[in-house]
């Protein structure tokens, strides 16, 4: 065989065997890209998942109180959900939403306590009381709940206007989870004439009124209200402006004008 064919036929071999390297590196690259694909899959669907699960939790509450909703005595409102003051014949309604545990909750009533009383009194107004359990959610504990049970069981006494009165005058620091302990909630109960009764404390220690409560946070939440206190006289929100502050002389006039008309 003459040299000029040997090296034509160690070229086509040469050739044949880079095509052969070539196509492994093909194949390896193909199978690279299969698995990365894959992988890229398994994040992506980790990623979707994670979301579902943050998105799942956004609007949900801490309290998981579970079993039948047992509602308070003489409760009112739609799924009697609210807790009443004045008389039912009063012309205006004011609706509070409070949490036990909320600081700006304390400073309305505190503020206003009284005129809302006065009105409440001469039969001007009746006022229903929501109660939310958010201070839980977003700072951890149970005494947003553990109150708004025992204000229910006040409620079953006839005596929630003046313990509702009470667990603001006592509120702890918005941190101190105080009012978790049922026996805190017990004591401050003694400050209300005939309260503290054995019927009384076993419905706060057996937590009687806690889905019920729960119930209400949950009325609260799908109500996208925009937090504690929201206050509206016959529907219309009349606290939280800025720009036009509402004062208890405000409040009275703003009644007395609903009752006229």
């Amino acid at each position: 065989m003459s040299e000029k064919n040997r090296e034509g036929k160690r070229s086509a071999r040469e050739r044949l065997a880079e095509e052969r390297e070539r196509q492994k590196a093909r194949d390896k690259q193909r199978r690279g890209l299969v698995v990365g694909a894959a992988v890229v899959g398994v994040l992506g669907l980790a990623a979707v998942v994670g979301l579902l699960a943050a998105n799942s939790g956004g609007d949900d509450t801490s309290d998981t109180s579970s079993g039948p909703v047992v509602v308070p005595k003489g409760a009112n409102g739609k799924d009697q959900l609210s807790l009443p003051l004045g008389k039912g014949s009063a012309k205006s309604t004011l609706d509070i939403w409070e949490d036990f545990r909320c600081p700006a909750c304390k400073q309305f009533e505190d503020a206003y306590r009284s005129t809302i009383h006065e009105l409440a009194d001469k039969g001007q107004l009746k006022v229903e009381y929501h109660l939310a359990t958010l201070i839980d959610k977003n700072l951890g504990g149970s005494g947003s709940l553990r109150a708004a049970n025992a204000a229910g069981c006040a409620q079953d006494a006839g005596k929630f206007p003046p313990y509702h009165d009470v667990l603001y005058k006592n509120q702890p620091e918005e941190a101190d989870d105080a009012f978790s302990k049922n026996a805190k909630l017990i004591e401050l109960a003694g400050q209300v004439d005939g309260l503290v009764t054995d019927s009384f404390k076993k419905c706060v220690e057996d937590g009687k009124h806690d889905s019920w409560a729960t119930a209400s946070n949950k009325a609260f939440q799908d109500a996208k209200l925009r937090g504690t206190p929201t206050v509206r006289l016959d529907g219309k929100d009349i606290f939280g402006d800025q720009q036009n502050p509402l004062t208890p002389a405000k409040l009275k006039k703003m009644v007395e004008d609903a009752n006229k008309g």
